[in-house]
């Protein structure tokens, strides 16, 4: 198994990562998570905040580190990047815009959820995915689940939210590129 870490944005992020259907796929890809930090925020996620969670991660016995993080206001994905400036090992991952694009991108889950087909198109291109979600659940059942985000990240991996199943919707190419950097890992 090759051990791997993740400094996650914020503890949303790190719920996703520490959920067990991720770590199950971890698994069948013959990964194993070693930890996952909260760094508490993107303006954490600079190159003199990084090095000390990754090297606690390093001391946690990771072989590769995963940085996990938003757009948000960043204009490109490029930018972000270039404002992290991670070490050239650490592999860098972008949700666009904000990681609540990858519950809504679930189309299985919400569908299960709103107990009808239901597919929300560009999950991407919404600047505030969670304003977006909570207006659908107002919409569909009354009610906005949306109070807490880490909150509602455990309620929507509690009903089924998968990685695998945004990464399949045709617009949310991020969680495709997720996914991918495990499959080159061997």
């Amino acid at each position: 198994m090759v051990k791997i870490g993740f400094i996650c944005e914020g503890e949303t992020e790190k719920i996703i990562i520490e959920s067990e259907n991720f770590q199950t796929y971890l698994h069948k890809n013959n990964l194993a998570l070693v930890n996952a930090i909260d760094a508490t925020g993107n303006g954490n996620l600079l190159p003199k905040n990084i090095q000390p969670f990754i090297e606690i991660l390093k001391d946690d016995g990771a072989e590769i580190i995963f940085i996990l993080t938003d757009l948000d206001r960043d204009k490109c994905i490029t930018k972000t990047k270039e404002r992290i400036n991670a070490p050239e090992d650490i592999v860098v991952i972008i949700s666009v815009q904000q990681i609540e694009a990858w519950f809504l991108a679930d189309s299985n889950t919400l569908s299960a959820i709103f107990k009808c087909r239901y597919v929300y198109d560009n999950p991407e291109k919404e600047i505030y995915p969670g304003k977006k979600l909570k207006e659908i659940f107002i919409e569909k059942t009354g009610r906005g689940n949306m109070e807490s985000k880490p909150r509602f990240a455990k309620w929507m991996i509690k009903q089924g939210f998968s990685i695998l199943s945004a990464a399949q919707h045709s617009n949310c190419n991020s969680a495709k590129y997720f996914i991918n950097a495990f499959v080159k890992i061997k």
